[in-house]
Formats: C-alpha cells, sequence, structure tokens
C-alpha cells in the first residue's frame, strides 16, 4: 500500500509552550510511504510517529490525505542479467532456458541461444538487450540478456529501469573488472536486489574466495544504503548447468538459483490507477509494424484500448492499441489482457520511441524518461566518391543514408547523428570504436554503401578549458610484454595506475588514458602479445586537454593507376613493401594497397605488366610467387587510417583510399599545409 500523507505545523508563539496562536506561522508537509498493513492501523501508528519526530506541533489532516493503495504482485519476478563481457551471462541464461522446461524435450537449441543475430554470433559477445521469460513454481520470471562490452554500456542503461532486481555474474577467475563496477552502479542506482553470482566455479585456476572479497569491497564502495550491502551469493557453472548455495555440495541443477530469486527478489509494485507504460525497446514486424516493448508500471492493457504515448516534448499522440504480447521463452505470446508488473510487447503506435510514455487518456502522465551517458568517439559517414561508387550495393545515395543513420536513433540511444556543412556527409558519434564498428558492418550488410573516416575523441569546452575524456583501461597479459605494452601507451599518453602479478606468468595492468589514445590501440595490442591479449576499458569522465599525439604508423603503398593488378606489378610492389591485395583485384588511382616501410607514401603501378620480347629465357616458364596478402577486418581497417585517409564500404568489399585520390591534389594540399 502506497500513502501520501499530508498535514500542518503550527509556530509556536514566542516565550510559551502552546502551538496553536490566534496568528500561527503555518508549514504545510507530505509524507510519501509505502506500507503492508492496513489503512487504518498505518494512519494511527504513523500519527504517534508524525507528532514526536516533527520540529513543530502538528495538525493531522485526517483521511484527507489518503490517495492511493499499493499491492504486489507475487505471481512475477523481473530481472536483469549484468556482467563484465566474457563473464557467461547469455552460457547462465541458456541453463536456465533449458532446464525450466520452455522447450520440448527433443528440440535441440544449441548454445548461445539468447544471441540470434549474425553478428552477434560472429563475434561472440552479446550487442542488444533481449527479453526472455521462465515459469517456475508457479510463478513467471521475466529475464533481461545485456551486453557486457563497455560500448553497449547504453543498451544496460535503456533496459534496467523494466527489472527490480539483478544477477550479478562474475567471474571466478577474473573477479571484478570494469564493466562490472559500471554496471553494478546502475543497478544500486535504480535501487534494484542485487544477487552476486560467482560464475565458471569449475575453472582450474578459480580464486573464488578472492574475488568474492574483491566483490564485497566493490559493494562497499558503490552502494547507496545499507540494504544493498545484504546481498545473496550463489556459486555457478554456467556450461554444466549447476548451482550451489554452499561450495562443499555438489551442483546438480540451477534450481538453488531459481529458488533464491523468489526468495530475495522483490515482487514487482503495482500503483492502482489507469493505464501507464514506458517504452523500454523497439522492434519491427513485416507485417504487425512497429512493436513497443515495456514494463506495465499501472492499469491494465487490452487490444483495442485507446491510449496515449506522450514524447520528450510532452505532446500527446492518440493511438489504438492492437495486439498485446508477453514473453515465453524466445516466443511472444499473444494474449487478451497484461496487467501491471509484467513486461509486454504492444503493437498499433506507428511513431513512438524508446523514452515515451504510452498511457490511458483518463490519466496521461509521464514516467521519467531513461538517461543515457554522452558518446565519448565521433566519425564522418560519408557518400561513396570513389570511381568504383555504385557497382556493388543497393543504397549508395545521400537521401538512402540519411534515412537509415536516422532510423538507428530510434532503437540505439548512445548514438548521436547529426548533418553537417556538406550535404553528402554526416557525423555520427557512439559510446566507441566498437560501437560504431557495428553499426557500420550491420549497414553493408543490409546493402549500403559509403564511406568513413579515422574515429576521433569528442571534446568539450567546460568553463572557457579544453577538455577531452578519460578512461580506465585494464589489460591482461604475459609479463614478457610489459615493456613493449608500457613503451607503446606512454606515447598514448597514458600513466600506469596498478600492477598486479596473477598466476605466473599472466599480469594485470591498469593505465589512465585519453580516449584519442586507446583508438586503434586494439589491433597493435594484439600484434605486440600475439593474440593473447585482453584489454578492456571504462569510461572515467572529462580532464584538461592532455596534448595532440603524433601518429606512429609508416607510410602506405598507393596505386597510382587504375586498372587490375596484375602478379607482375604486385611483385615489384612487394619489393617495396607489404601488400594488401590480391592479384585479379580492379585499383583505382588513390586506393591504398599496401604499407611503406618507410615514413613517407609511395605510388606505386600494380597494373603493370611484363612485356613481350622475342628473346627466349630459360627461367621464363617459372611463375612468379607472391607474399600472401595482408587482410584486414573492418575494425582494423578502421584502426590503420589517418586522417587523410577512408575506409571505403560496401557489401562485397572493404577499401583503404586517399580523401585526394591524384599524386596532384595531394602535392598541393602538402604545399597549403607547409605554407
Amino acid at each position: 500500500m502506497g500513502i501520501i500523507l499530508t498535514f500542518t505545523a503550527f509556530e509556536k508563539a514566542p516565550g510559551t509552550d502552546r502551538g496553536f496562536t490566534n496568528q500561527p506561522e503555518r508549514y504545510p508537509g507530505r509524507l510519501r510511504l509505502e506500507t503492508a498493513q492496513s489503512p487504518h492501523s498505518f494512519i494511527t501508528s504513523i500519527y504517534a510517529l508524525l507528532v514526536k519526530t516533527v520540529r513543530y506541533p502538528c495538525k493531522f489532516n485526517g483521511w484527507r490525505g489518503f490517495v492511493k493503495y499499493m499491492n504486489y504482485r507475487n505471481d512475477i519476478r523481473n530481472i536483469a542479467i549484468i556482467a563484465h563481457v566474457d563473464h557467461g551471462k547469455t552460457t547462465l541464461v541458456d541453463a536456465m532456458l533449458k532446464q525450466s522446461k520452455v522447450f520440448r524435450d527433443n528440440q535441440a537449441m544449441g548454445e548461445q541461444i539468447m544471441d540470434q543475430g549474425d553478428l552477434e554470433r560472429e563475434k561472440g559477445i552479446t550487442i542488444m538487450s533481449k527479453n526472455t521469460a521462465i515459469v517456475y513454481g508457479g510463478v513467471k520470471i521475466n529475464i533481461i540478456d545485456t551486453p557486457g562490452h563497455a560500448d553497449f554500456s547504453g543498451e544496460v542503461e535503456r533496459v534496467i529501469s523494466m527489472a527490480d532486481g539483478c544477477l550479478l555474474l562474475v567471474d571466478s577467475v577474473e573477479g571484478p573488472m570494469p564493466q562490472t563496477k559500471f554496471v553494478l552502479r546502475k543497478a544500486l542506482e535504480r535501487g534494484l536486489k542485487p544477487i552476486l553470482v560467482i560464475n565458471k566455479i569449475d575453472r582450474e585456476s578459480a580464486r573464488i574466495a578472492e574475488v568474492f572479497k574483491l566483490t564485497q569491497d566493490l559493494f562497499l564502495e558503490l552502494a547507496t544504503s545499507a540494504d544493498q550491502l545484504d546481498f545473496p551469493v550463489i556459486y555457478t557453472s554456467g556450461r554444466e548447468g549447476t548451482a550451489v548455495m554452499e561450495l562443499d555440495t555438489p551442483g546438480k541443477d540451477i534450481t538453488p538459483l531459481f529458488e533464491c530469486i523468489l526468495a530475495k527478489v522483490p515482487p514487482p509494485k503495482i500503483e492502482s490507477g489507469p493505464f501507464q507504460m514506458l517504452v523500454s525497446n523497439l522492434d519491427y514486424d513485416t507485417h504487425k509494424g512497429k512493436i513497443a516493448i515495456g514494463r506495465i508500471w499501472r492499469g491494465k492493457v487490452t487490444a483495442h484500448d485507446q491510449v496515449v504515448s506522450i514524447g520528450a516534448d510532452g505532446i500527446l499522440t492518440s493511438y489504438e492499441i492492437g495486439e498485446v504480447f508477453t514473453y515465453l521463452g524466445l516466443k511472444r505470446l499473444g494474449v487478451t489482457e497484461a496487467e501491471a508488473g509484467d513486461i509486454v510487447a504492444v503493437t498499433g503506435l506507428s511513431k513512438v520511441n524508446i523514452g515515451d510514455t504510452i498511457a490511458s487518456p483518463e490519466q496521461p502522465e509521464a514516467l521519467p524518461r531513461i538517461e543515457i551517458g554522452e558518446p565519448t568517439v565521433e566519425m564522418t559517414f560519408r557518400v561513396n566518391t570513389s570511381p568504383f561508387a555504385g557497382r556493388e550495393s543497393r543504397f549508395s545515395t545521400t537521401r538512402q543514408i540519411r534515412e537509415r543513420l536516422y532510423r538507428e536513433l530510434e532503437t540505439n540511444l548512445s548514438l548521436r547523428v547529426q548533418d553537417t556543412d556538406s550535404s553528402d556527409s554526416f557525423l555520427v558519434k557512439g559510446r566507441g570504436e566498437l560501437h560504431l564498428a557495428i553499426l557500420i558492418e550491420t549497414m553493408r550488410r543490409e546493402g549500403y554503401e559509403f564511406e568513413v573516416s579515422k574515429p576521433e575523441a569528442i571534446t568539450k569546452v567546460i568553463d572557457g578549458k579544453l577538455m577531452e575524456p578519460m578512461e580506465l583501461l585494464t589489460l591482461d597479459v604475459k609479463d614478457e610484454n610489459i615493456g613493449a605494452l608500457t613503451e607503446m601507451l606512454g606515447k598514448r599518453q597514458a600513466q600506469l595506475m596498478d600492477i598486479r602479478h596473477d598466476t605466473p606468468p599472466n599480469v594485470h595492468l591498469e593505465f589512465r588514458v585519453p580516449t584519442k589514445g586507446l583508438i586503434g590501440f586494439r589491433s597493435a595490442l594484439l600484434t605486440a602479445t600475439k593474440g593473447e591479449g585482453i584489454m578492456n576499458t571504462l569510461f572515467l569522465g572529462y580532464e584538461a586537454w592532455h596534448g595532440n599525439i603524433t601518429s606512429s604508423r609508416n607510410g602506405v603503398l598507393i596505386a597510382s593507376e587504375p586498372g587490375v593488378a596484375l602478379t607482375y606489378g604486385l611483385n615489384n610492389a612487394q619489393e617495396r613493401g607489404l601488400t594488401f591485395i590480391e592479384p585479379n583485384t580492379p585499383v583505382y588511382e588513390g586506393m591504398i594497397i599496401g604499407l611503406n616501410p618507410r615514413l613517407q607514401d609511395l605510388a606505386i603501378n600494380v597494373c603493370k605488366e611484363k612485356k613481350k620480347t622475342n628473346i627466349r629465357s630459360s627461367t621464363s616458364d617459372i611463375a612468379l610467387r607472391l607474399t600472401p596478402a595482408l587482410k584486414m577486418s573492418l575494425e582494423q581497417a578502421i584502426d590503420f587510417i589517418n586522417k587523410d585517409e577512408l575506409v571505403e564500404v560496401t557489401p562485397q568489399n572493404i577499401r583503404l583510399r586517399k580523401k585526394m585520390l591524384t599524386e596532384t591534389q595531394r602535392l598541393r594540399s602538402r604545399i597549403r599545409t607547409a605554407a
């Protein structure tokens, strides 16, 4: 039950003990309280407390202050699963789904059930938050699976408002990591009831006791109330599908985790009144149109109900609800009615956005909008202007690219898009390189063709000072790599904050580094550690500008003539550097085809063929042998380019090019810069 009490306090007359004078000063007061007692017993007990604690004598305004009740839905629990990347969230959700019997016994579901996107399966990470639900002991448990990578932390901020509790997963070997701190802070700020889940306890190098102590320290640092320090602990192995309350107890199944959720996660509070729902996610169906997903905070909804949406500008728009769906397993189930406390999907709202409130026209009150952190990295998207433009795509015009970028804003709240002075280019801002790279790759697979520039850190001017974003960088490498990485990061203006020797020869390093120093570092780390280094970042805030960072990359080999690359021409190019293309690859003037070992760029004709003569050679029949070309991924290509270069992205190819294609244009630009 929720009650708002009103009362009036009266100032005492000077020199007397009486509170009620002929002309007293009145101080109206108001208390908002929640209780499980009946209204009569609650009012009686609170009045005695009110008289004792308020500074001035009080006059209680009786039942006039009783305005609303609040109940609880004991048949529902809403939980979010939060963790650092690769700590086993999706694997644990797989085990919960399989053991809750939402699938048939003969239904082969495989692994990473929730990661259904091609990019998620290829990269092995969760990119988008997703909803699912199971039923245990007659209670429906709505589960929100969230990403663990820092670049997609906006997804956590977007959906965490739907939950009443959270499962904080921590790897039994790695312990709390930077993103663990971020997601736990957001959960505690929202008042979620946490359950600590120490996962992967079956690993040989597990250090469970130490990880538990480190997580306790993290709770002490972030907790906003004493109640948040009283959290249960579950020990799990997501891969084996087991959970235990005590380590000396052998695990059989995931049942202890289900029991803990029912016992510790509070049921959703149900406020009396007409329908009210906050939109936390959007989906699209070719037949049903836009689908709004969120939690019902008040009332109930049925198909064909008349509702209004309240946007960011406060404007009300009327709609009729089409269909209502709830979740069970991987399915959306159509229902005739859904009540407060449940997470639902509704159709019929063609122009609703994430953060909007859907409410009954009888009481159109807006809920607090979802707040998302600001982006830290920006890059320019522009129409493809290379000689090969329009050959390999379905969508390549300014209108099509602009429409697609602005449509992305509907579901990707961490993204920002703005027009520039040039009509064919757009400034796109995101949480990190991977955040933007996923958008680029998604558009490429949808058939879009465009060019992107090198990412840059977003700076601000605060109190007349230029400020730049700072991040905490953590590295897990072998001790033999410490020297090379420290030198590399020193050139990127990083400061070593901590070093910890784990199980030999592994070392944990922490650096404080400007965001601009991290651009292109991931590829350099993998090269320096032979693919064994692991890096994670956490946004810290803004600090005064630390100065420019000079590029340490060598020059490039540039195609000087258009045509098709031939073996003879590439053989000459490989004598001067490392090549990126194979024979029979079409090239154009200004296209980057390799890396020069020297600092200067070098133009070379890879289309050159061997001239035929009448002189017969004893070695003429011996084919030239080329070194295999270096093939870059999209992320590597974005990291590789300099400010005077672009990445040309098409559905079929990823090419590197100079902004100015001809040698004459580049020469004039260098002269102007020098002047």
